[in-house]
């Protein structure tokens, strides 16, 4: 970026072109939308994404395969030394707390406690994976982790595998 591109596109305090007004102004007559068409219209709008009647791109690539990132738990890590200098010693560590804290966003996610950072004194954790660190660091000084249940898999297949017939 050069500092003489910097407001580039910004139009301060500088006149609205007036098209239409004649020939000497280089934008006279058909007020620089070209001669007939939809294009020259009031009200004339255009998607970005229109080819002039060719089928779009959108529509030409072909769809395949399947991605389940929609479905996908949302895992929220949170380090131990950050939860030393938000909470005191003794707290009860959840989704719920560290939620109010600002240290997650939500507490309906996936929380994972990671590091392996030394705290001084005994925390109890109630969230869903703790890292061997984390796990190894809490245990040393007389922490308490209780895994909470996450999401149960997906079921692929429900049905009975087929038997050949003697």
């Amino acid at each position: 970026m050069d500092i003489n591109t910097v407001n580039q596109g910004v139009r301060k305090n500088t006149r609205k072109d007036r098209v239409g007004r004649g020939p000497g102004s280089g934008n006279g007559k058909t007020a620089g939308r070209g001669a007939n068409g939809q294009g020259s219209r009031a009200g004339f709008s255009l998607s970005a994404t229109f080819e002039g009647g060719q089928l779009p791109l959108a529509r030409r690539i072909p769809k395949r395969g399947f991605n389940n990132k929609v479905f996908a738990d949302v895992v929220e890590s949170v380090a131990l030394k950050t939860v030393v200098r938000k909470f005191e010693q003794g707290a009860v560590i959840s989704p719920e707390t560290l939620e109010e804290r600002g240290l997650i966003s939500s507490s309906k996610s996936v929380v994972k406690i990671i590091g392996d950072s030394e705290l001084p004194g005994a925390y109890s954790f109630k969230v869903h994976r703790v890292s061997e660190g984390a796990r190894a660091a809490i245990e040393k000084v007389g922490g308490t982790i209780e895994i909470l249940p996450g999401k149960k898999p997906v079921v692929k297949n429900k049905m009975k595998p087929k038997t050949k017939k003697a």
